[in-house]
């Protein structure tokens, strides 16, 4: 009796659940497609198949399982089966992807999916939600076969508002809903760039003007003014204060419009004096004492002495050159000699006798176009000058000129230091 090995290819035991069905069966097949093809089955668009939880292709190969050898050997026409050892059976689990119907935001179309939620699907085939986008029924609800779901989008815009600068988007139809997204909330006379009725319209930029409105009270100083009195009681050449002056004091309501803290507008819409000023008042003396001055030149009467700025010139240093017709010839048209003195006519009258110390006594005969003031230029010879710059009581000599050619109060330049 001849006995004789052979090799057996077992076939795989399957569980394939398909369309609410389970097919048990046992296969050769190698790849998946094979399988599907033997069992008869037609994959749809988007439809998965998970192998033992894994989802593959349909050409994957089936995963791998023991060596497909086995040992037999025959016995008087019995057969014994020596390490038949069963395979673990495959499962295979095809979900069949349904129909879903999408309007978005206008645009139609129809997917597959075998996603179970409705966000899940649209994640899956990639379509894109933004924050502020609705999505109608919610990202939540379970998916069910020709399912219509709504994606209505929203508008990017950017909002400056408070010293920011928000990026978002709005399903608003107007800058006043996309506000009311935000919390936004205009106070007062607050306005918007677009108005709030505005629509939204793509990429709008949208500005919130925060308006603060205030009244403030500005003051101005008045200021008051020197008011100078004569008194014939006092000595000429002295004064009194009679009154101190206080500068008076104007104000000004004022309405100031500030737009993001910037002054835009202000109007003004009061002024009142709050308070006046009060002068300041001065007497001055107008009553002329006579007093006689000893001098190494003997004994002169004056009725006024003040101190006063000398200088001294002559002909040579008057600014004109010897050809000048006017040369050596004062404002009175005299001739230019030592005793002519230059003076300020509004401070010391033409033709005025006047005693210097140290110079004699000399004649308000010329003026000059530097001698102003409390200023006198005491006149030389060419051959007798003596230089002089330093400050000098002048005393006025009698007689007395006319009250109304009497400059009671005389100026305080140029100032002794």
């Amino acid at each position: 009796m001849c006995i004789r090995d052979s090799s057996i290819h077992r076939a795989r035991p399957v569980t394939v659940r398909v369309d609410d069905r389970t097919i048990e069966v046992r296969t050769h097949s190698q790849t998946l497609d094979e399988l599907l093809q033997e069992l008869g089955i037609n994959l749809k668009p988007r439809d998965r198949v998970i192998v033992d939880g894994h989802e593959l292709s349909p050409a994957a190969d089936l995963p791998s399982h023991n060596p497909p050898s086995r040992h037999v050997s025959s016995r008087s026409g019995n057969r014994e089966l020596h390490g038949q050892n069963e395979d673990p059976p495959l499962h295979v689990v095809i979900q069949r992807a349904i129909p879903v119907h999408l309007d978005d935001n206008g645009d139609l179309i129809t997917f597959y999916t075998t996603k179970t939620t409705v966000g899940e699907a649209l994640r899956d085939e990639g379509i894109q939600l933004y924050l502020g986008d609705r999505v109608e029924p919610s990202l939540d609800t379970p998916v069910s076969a020709d399912m219509q779901i709504y994606i209505e989008r929203s508008t990017p815009i950017t909002i400056q508002v408070d010293g920011q600068l928000i990026r978002t988007r709005t399903l608003g139809n107007t800058v006043s809903d996309a506000l009311a997204q935000e919390g936004i909330v205009l106070l007062g006379k607050d306005y918007t760039e677009p108005g709030l009725d505005a629509p939204i319209v793509g990429d709008v930029a949208i500005r919130v003007v925060r308006v603060r409105e205030e009244t403030i009270i500005e003051q101005e100083p008045i200021s008051f003014e020197t008011v100078w009195r004569p008194d014939p009681n006092l000595e000429l050449d002295h004064q009194r204060l009679d009154q101190e002056g206080k500068n008076g004091l104007t104000k000004r309501r004022i309405h100031v419009v500030y737009e993001d803290g910037q002054e835009v507008a202000r109007t003004l819409e009061a002024e009142w004096v709050d308070r006046e000023p009060q002068n300041k008042v001065i007497a001055y003396g107008t009553k002329i004492v006579l007093r006689e001055l000893e001098t190494p030149e003997g004994t002169f009467t004056y009725w006024r002495k003040f101190r006063a700025l000398a200088t001294s010139y002559t002909a040579a240093t008057s600014g004109k050159s010897p050809d000048h017709p006017e040369y050596g010839i004062t404002r009175l048209g005299w001739k230019m000699r030592k005793g002519i003195v230059a003076v300020d006519p509004n401070v010391i009258n033409l033709k005025t006798r006047l005693y210097v110390p140290g110079y004699g006594v000399g004649v308000a005969a010329d003026t000059g176009g530097k001698v102003r003031g409390r200023h006198v230029d005491l006149g030389y010879d060419e051959d007798n000058l003596k230089l002089w710059y330093n400050w000098v009581d002048v005393y006025l000599l009698t007689p007395v000129p006319p009250r109304d050619q009497i400059r009671w109060v005389l100026p305080n330049w140029p100032r002794e230091h």
